[in-house]
């Protein structure tokens, strides 16, 4: 075990914020992610479809999307350090290509002696509603 992992864990407590990231995800994003898993749902990719026949205001930012942005925002703050053991989230918001995003958390508990660590995650819109709430656990090395 080297130091700078034994530090890591020591210095991890409830709290502490995960850095933050922005995304404005945009039509070739989500029609490339879509496709990808396709996901041929035409409220990803379909303007008038998506604003005439289903009510909404502009492209849908495919939800699995977000998830993948709170998976890396967890993963990013680990760094080397440890990893990802889970992630659970939900959509609750729609969110649109166009719109600005921001990815982040708090530690929620740290268990030095076994290096795990339970964090809550979010992606929230530009005016600060919540737009996929999770919780993640994740191992940093001890």
């Amino acid at each position: 075990m080297g130091k700078t992992e034994a530090s890591r864990i020591v210095s991890v407590q409830a709290g502490d914020r995960l850095p933050e990231r922005e995304f404005k995800p945009d039509n070739i994003q989500s029609f490339l992610y879509n496709a990808i898993l396709f996901n041929a749902h035409r409220i990803h990719y379909d303007y008038p479809y998506a604003t005439e026949v289903e009510g909404y205001p502009g492209l849908v930012v495919p939800g699995p999307l977000i998830g993948d942005w709170l998976n890396q925002c967890v993963e990013e703050w680990l760094g080397e350090d440890g990893r990802l053991q889970s992630i659970e989230y939900s959509n609750r918001v729609a969110a649109y290509t166009g719109d600005t995003l921001y990815s982040g958390g708090e530690v929620l508990e740290v268990d030095p002696h076994s290096g795990q660590v339970k964090v809550e995650v979010f992606v929230k819109n530009e005016s600060g509603e919540v737009v996929a709430p999770g919780k993640a656990t994740a191992q940093l090395h001890v």
